[in-house]
């Protein structure tokens, strides 16, 4: 018996919650600039789904500071989604700190996760209608 027989959420399917004081001008946002609809809704909170995975953007009095990423979608050619969502309206966040610093938008990250074999990682990063700060990242081979 491997650890995720013997641990229920191991094998548990993970969905992201994200916070909005103005869940109208969210679903607008999420629309308008990334092109995403609502797949089910229920008062107070709007579900999504790319990719097989869930995440929702809920009515709240609670704010994130936005200084992290909370979500992060991973895609094959970050030149052409930073483009289009710059088409859209979607600002990018500059970054010139130690260690990291964007270019256009995107930054090269050295290293990655060894189970996922890449050599480094691709980066850009923006923040919706709320504050909440999302991420987009291009694996490196």
């Amino acid at each position: 018996m491997n650890a995720a027989d013997r641990n229920p959420l191991a094998r548990a399917d993970v969905a992201t919650r994200l916070p909005a004081q103005d869940l109208d001008r969210a679903r607008r946002f999420y629309s308008e600039q990334l092109g995403l609809d609502p797949v089910d809704e229920r008062p107070g909170g709007l579900l999504y789904r790319c990719g097989g995975v869930e995440f929702v953007v809920f009515q709240s009095t609670g704010a994130s500071p936005g200084t992290f990423t909370q979500m992060a979608w991973k895609v094959d050619d970050i030149e052409s989604v930073v483009a289009e969502l710059k088409r859209r309206g979607v600002v990018f966040e500059e970054v010139d700190v130690p260690g990291l610093r964007t270019k256009d938008g995107i930054a090269e990250i050295d290293g990655n996760y060894p189970s996922k074999g890449a050599r480094g990682e691709r980066g850009a990063w923006f923040r919706d209608s709320e504050g909440n700060l999302l991420g987009i990242g291009e694996p490196v081979f």
